[in-house]
């Protein structure tokens, strides 16, 4: 064998024994400074909340820093912005609601599609119709024929246009044919505190965002934007809207970080390591799903895509259905469910 020959069975023995690091497990991406995480929404909400938790969990992993930025505005779209037009160096990353994400080409409020990013899942939330302790409404069924008889009067306080408790009480208005006096604030925080002191009588915001005030008897939940019921630590079941409205179904809302596509390769797949191999099998993450009322869901590549589009599908022509979306679905690549 010459020289050439054994060159090359050197190198493919090296190979087979793992002892080179090809291009394709370039799992090995150290950052050399602090990362910067956009959330584009209010400190305390559901957002920032996750995103916290995780950020510490992967900082162990890492070895650097991630330097959480709330950057709140125009349902979550200023943030977002933010993230897609930084340098594609791996050092800037933004987190939400998928749902979201992939609602603003059709909002016409920021030129990107839920497929312009790596997705990291790492829990979905639950939207609950929640009031005022000193609100007179007792079921879900109260609170609607309440709405009915008084449109527009009863206000519902959100995150804003396109958030998820915006979402939950647009799908509801839909379906009924309720009318309601929109209260928008710049978090699902802000939103909950303002039903909570009387700037409002509902919320229609996450699980996790309520679920202190519930505990505390400051928030009296009603019912689930689901068709199933949720088990809340330390208060118990909250029921599920379809016992009112029989066959109300709403698709899963997963939250989770995002990258945009374009960075180096490297740092997608270190981040795609940790999720496999430290979020998908984190206690803290688990802990946080079992007591705010979320469910553990990581994932991350095509599954995540895959996961998250229903919700995506559904938003955006609800949305546009509504007229608050200015570029028809169908013509951003979402066809109508």
């Amino acid at each position: 064998m010459g020289y050439r020959g054994i060159k090359v069975a050197v190198v493919l023995i090296a190979v087979s024994c793992g002892l080179l690091a090809l291009p394709a497990r370039a799992a090995d991406w150290k950052p050399v400074r602090p990362i910067n995480l956009i959330v584009p929404w209010a400190a305390g909400g559901s957002t920032d909340q996750i995103t916290r938790l995780v950020a510490g969990e992967m900082e162990k992993s890492l070895g650097q820093t991630i330097v959480i930025i709330n950057q709140p505005g125009a349902s979550g779209s200023i943030g977002t912005r933010s993230a897609l037009e930084a340098a594609k160096d791996g050092y800037t990353w933004t987190a939400g609601a998928a749902q979201d994400l992939g609602a603003y080409q059709t909002l016409g409020s920021l030129d990107t599609s839920i497929k312009d990013w790596h997705l990291f899942l790492s829990v979905a939330n639950v939207q609950v119709i929640g009031v005022n302790a000193k609100a007179p409404y007792q079921s879900a069924k109260e609170l609607l024929d309440a709405m009915k008889a008084q449109p527009g009067k009863i206000s519902v306080a959100t995150a804003g246009v396109t958030s998820a408790g915006h979402n939950a009480m647009e799908l509801i208005a839909k379906v009924t044919g309720v009318k309601y006096r929109h209260v928008t604030y710049d978090g699902g925080n802000p939103a909950v505190v303002a039903t909570v002191s009387g700037e409002a009588e509902v919320t229609t915001q996450l699980a996790v965002e309520q679920a202190d005030m519930i505990r505390g008897k400051r928030l009296r939940p009603l019912a689930t934007v689901s068709d199933k019921p949720l088990e809340l630590e330390g208060f118990g079941t909250i029921p599920p809207l379809s016992e009112t409205l029989p066959g109300f179904t709403a698709p899963t809302n997963y939250f989770g970080i995002f990258i945009p596509k374009g960075v180096p390769d490297e740092v997608i797949a270190t981040v795609e390591k940790i999720w496999m191999e430290n979020i998908s099998s984190s206690e803290a993450v688990k802990k946080y799903a079992t007591s705010r009322g979320a469910l553990f869901a990581p994932s991350s590549g095509e599954a995540a895509q895959k996961a998250v589009f229903p919700a995506v599908q559904a938003n955006a022509w609800l949305l546009f259905d509504t007229g608050k979306a200015k570029v028809s679905p169908d013509t951003v690549g979402i066809p109508k469910p």
